[in-house]
């Protein structure tokens, strides 16, 4: 009897033995992902372009995962709530979060950032970009960026541009104008891209900056001229529009929307959720959309993310130690 005890206990012991690295493996393995709803943070109250490419992105990638992707609005703070509510979650792939170009622009801008844009945020996907446009009204006496440049050399001092806000990347880019060009131009901000609009189709400002988009419209019924494109290249909407580069070498600014998440993501799954938005912004009923907004889809990788990030980050913290930019 005795022995039979010791007998069945030995196999046991066996037994455990060899099931011991099979059940640490399984206990150890990685819940596969994702098992529960995602939570997309988006910067700014419901409506506008970045919650729609957010909706857009979305219901595509809600189809793919087989889990619900909820969107989460956390607007304020010129986007550094939304922002933080990112910086802030566990890196689980679990909270993603939407940004503009803010997020490099707000490291040199905004006092007291409650996180660090470096170090604790992860680019994963760059989604969209979109161009600005610089708009003239039709009695300004310039039809071209040489005769513009001209013209306010001649003139300085006297020629003014207004925004959508102080801070945004369009009077960003009026300051790196006036900058690389040596200009003396004079910064309007308005509070939105309407009332600027209106102001200078009433001609009490002379010069635009804007999301192209937003006013091409106003181009197109005679109120407005538009002289030229703030980005690096041609629209693929409007080919024939120049670029602001091809007068002022290296000039470069864009309205560009990704999907961000917290810094130390394991790598693995930072592809994964790179590569399945990357396929979510190519297909056609989100590539259709965009362009109706406006926006050229991109879907980049996540390394090809960051390294814009960082370049942004520094154009625009020269662009604004040397305007002497502060918010008040």
């Amino acid at each position: 009897m005795l022995f039979q005890r010791s007998r069945r206990l030995g196999l046991l012991l066996a037994a455990s033995a060899l099931l011991a690295p099979w059940l640490a493996q399984a206990q150890s393995a990685p819940e596969a992902w994702p098992s529960r709803p995602v939570k997309l943070v988006v910067p700014f109250p419901p409506g506008g372009p970045t919650d729609t490419v957010a909706r857009l992105i979305g219901q595509q990638l809600q189809a793919s995962w087989k889990q619900p992707v909820v969107l989460d609005y956390k607007p304020g703070g010129g986007t550094t709530l939304g922002t933080n509510a990112v910086a802030k979650a566990p890196a689980d792939g679990y909270t993603l979060g939407m940004a503009i170009s803010a997020l490099t622009i707000n490291p040199s801008l905004v006092a007291n950032l409650p996180y660090d844009t470096r170090r604790d945020i992860v680019g994963v996907s760059q989604v969209a970009q979109a161009h600005f446009g610089l708009f003239a009204h039709p009695s300004l006496p310039v039809n071209s960026m040489p005769e513009l440049i001209k013209y306010a050399k001649d003139n300085p001092g006297k020629l003014s541009y207004a925004t959508p806000g102080a801070g945004t990347g369009t009077h960003l880019a009026g300051e790196m104008l006036g900058h690389m060009a040596d200009l003396k131009l004079v910064h309007v901000p308005y509070k939105g891209s309407a009332p600027a609009q209106q102001d200078v189709i009433g001609g009490r400002v002379p010069l635009l900056f804007d999301v192209l988009f937003s006013s091409m419209p106003f181009v197109k019924d005679n109120r407005l001229k538009v002289l030229a494109l703030s980005s690096p290249q041609r629209a693929v909407s409007s080919p024939d529009i120049p670029l602001i580069a091809e007068s002022v070498p290296g000039f470069s600014a864009m309205s560009l929307i990704g999907v961000i998440a917290p810094a130390g993501l394991p790598p693995e799954l930072l592809r994964k959720i790179s590569a399945d938005i990357g396929q979510a912004v190519r297909s056609p009923e989100v590539t259709s959309r965009m362009a109706q907004l406006g926006m050229e889809p991109v879907g980049s990788t996540s390394d090809q993310y960051n390294a814009l990030i960082a370049s942004e980050i520094d154009k625009w913290a020269r662009v604004i130690k040397t305007a002497g930019i502060k918010l008040e």
